[in-house]
């Protein structure tokens, strides 16, 4: 009787715990997973940028000339084809024209999957203070493309097309070659061409940067000096989503056998498979429920 009675409880209690542990082992699972966070990449993309220093009366008074045209960020794009900027003690206090172009624009575009900047310039003509009459460059066709894709390297690619002139004269240019023009009496630049950058997850590319030393006729009215960067993009790759694919893990204890043990040629599927924690949850709730029960039994006896 004595022995009956206490059965059932025991019975209830083990399949109780295992239900249990089924239930719980899901919970124990998920609380070691971490997954990956994923993003969108990023794009910039600018026309025009000038850090410009421009010396008035013999250096007497200096003004910085820090201006863009159509510098953005993604998700967006911008197409202005002229950029005016004015500075006291320039042009009488009017506004003077620092870019002028057909064509100017400027995009850049991120995806989970994808990230480019891209700047496109058609017939440009760009102009400093102290030369009102005579642009410090001219270009037909000048283009700037970044590229970051996830799960692929970056790419850059940047390039001036047609011709090009710099303080009036036609000059050639080397592709990633630098290229230095002087004109008596009006100054000097120098020109790097299409400069590229990459990395594993990023990538720059510039058309054109430029190096100006500018002092018409060496009066002192207006020097000016510093860069101009002309087409310039860059971007930085999305994070790759994770694959979800398991990746296989070895154990070399499994493949230690007895020596003298025959090889089996059709060997049981090693590792884990989704029922496997359950399983193990309700073993080990049976076995600790069966260890209680043999020590309530025995101490019933005594």
């Amino acid at each position: 009787m004595n022995s009956n009675n206490f059965r059932m409880p025991a019975r209830r209690l083990a399949a109780l715990a295992t239900a249990a542990a089924l239930t719980a082992a899901p919970a124990v699972l998920g609380a070691g997973a971490a997954h990956a966070t994923t993003g969108h990449g990023r794009a910039s993309a600018v026309v025009l940028r000038t850090g410009l220093d421009v010396s008035l009366l013999d250096k007497t008074v200096n003004i910085p000339l820090a201006v863009s045209l159509n510098e953005v960020q993604a998700p967006r794009s911008a197409d202005r084809t002229a950029l005016s900027a004015r500075l006291d003690g320039v042009n009488g206090g009017k506004p003077f024209t620092v870019l002028a172009a057909d064509v100017a624009e400027a995009r850049a575009t991120a995806t989970a999957r994808r990230a480019e900047g891209s700047v496109r310039v058609a017939h440009a003509r760009l102009h400093v203070p102290g030369l009102p009459l005579l642009s410090l460059i001219e270009a037909d066709t000048i283009t700037a493309k970044a590229t970051c894709e996830a799960g692929s390297a970056p790419a850059a690619a940047a390039n001036v097309g047609g011709t090009v002139t710099v303080l009036g004269k036609r000059v050639t240019l080397t592709a990633g070659g630098r290229t230095e023009v002087k004109v008596p009496a009006v100054g000097e630049v120098r020109l790097d061409l299409s400069r590229r950058t990459t990395t594993t997850r990023t990538a720059a590319a510039t058309a054109l940067e430029l190096k100006v030393s500018v002092n018409p006729l060496k009066l002192g009215v207006a020097d000016v000096e510093g860069t101009v960067t002309l087409a310039k993009a860059t971007c930085e790759s999305p994070v790759a989503p994770p694959t979800g694919k398991p990746v296989p893990s070895h154990d070399p204890a499994a493949d230690v056998r007895p020596q003298g043990a025959p090889g089996q040629a059709d060997l049981a599927e090693t590792g884990g498979s989704s029922a496997t924690p359950y399983i193990a949850g309700g073993a080990l709730a049976l076995l600790l429920v069966g260890g209680g029960t043999v020590v309530a039994v025995r101490r019933r006896k005594s």
